[in-house]
């Protein structure tokens, strides 16, 4: 039996009878679009009919702000599966942005998927947000890649690496480089998981560290002898560079469908995140995205 590493419960007649009445009460923004909407100026931003028929008036809806690759394309693998239990699933946009949880914690939304755990929590401290995690659904592993060079022996002295600078994945990247034997990082930074070039108490390789706002590592990427950026920029980017390393998938930071915790028993919610944690779903993340994107639960491959 596969080993799951969200535990969740069985959608059982019982709660599939739930989900009708919790129509009534639950999800106080999920309102049932009386027709197609107008698309959106913005080409990321998604509006429910727009790809898909309206919804009957009898279904749950639940709205949600998702990222485009891979979050948006494993939303609509699943569309159907929630469909047929009368749940539609209305992407309000498929552009994440530093307003997506504030969103969420004001009811604007039901559900984002966009993020891991570590930033959620930060985001909770920070704004006071009352929102959890109600599963972690994908790993997007942290990855080095170049133009230049097709493998880490062949990188040489003194080479130029640009690294995310926001605090989760600059520490994300500086782990895989401590990993890969390029630096070492102190031991307090990696109990903390936030580390900057700061923390580096050697070189054990001599290279060049630049940090940068990640949005910008692919478009100056022929400016460095390798960069390292989240899998799911480099899938949007379409970029062919050799992989040269990558995070393990024992990786903590699994993107996650993020709830006000008032929602933590909305059986509509816990629909979507069965659906999203099948052996099924989790398969089709394997062999789609050729390693990019890695399955939370063990396929036992």
């Amino acid at each position: 039996m596969n080993k799951r590493i969200f535990a969740k419960k069985a959608i059982t007649a019982a709660t599939l009878g739930a989900i009708s009445l919790f129509n009534l009460t639950a999800c106080s923004n999920a309102q049932q679009p009386a027709a197609a909407s107008e698309p959106a100026a913005d080409s990321n931003t998604l509006v429910a009919g727009e790809s898909q028929p309206a919804p009957e008036e009898d279904v749950i809806v639940l709205k949600g702000i998702v990222d485009l690759v891979p979050h948006s394309e494993i939303i609509e693998y699943v569309r159907p599966q929630l469909e047929a239990q009368g749940i539609y699933i209305e992407l309000v946009a498929t552009a994440a942005d530093s307003t997506t949880n504030e969103k969420l914690n004001a009811g604007e939304i039901d559900f984002n998927y966009f993020q891991h755990e570590p930033y959620l929590l930060s985001e909770v401290e920070t704004n006071g947000y009352d929102i959890i995690s109600a599963g972690g659904i994908h790993i997007e592993p942290i990855t080095a890649y170049s133009d230049k060079y097709s493998s880490v022996d062949e990188i040489p002295d003194d080479a130029v690496v640009a690294i995310p600078n926001d605090g989760t994945n600059e520490y994300r990247a500086l782990r895989i480089l401590e990993e890969n034997g390029f630096i070492v990082l102190d031991e307090a930074a990696k109990d903390s998981l936030s580390a900057s070039v700061n923390d580096i108490v050697e070189y054990v390789k001599p290279i060049e560290i630049v940090e940068i706002d990640s949005a910008q590592i692919i478009p100056t990427k022929d400016d460095y002898d390798f960069f390292i950026t989240n899998t799911n920029k480099a899938l949007e980017a379409g970029i062919t560079s050799n992989k040269l390393f990558s995070e393990g998938a024992d990786s903590p930071y699994a993107n996650i469908i993020a709830i006000r915790a008032e929602d933590a028993d909305n059986p509509a919610i816990q629909a979507l995140v069965e659906a999203l944690l099948s052996e099924d779903t989790q398969q089709w993340i394997a062999d789609n995205y050729g390693g990019a994107v890695i399955p939370v639960i063990d396929l036992g491959e």
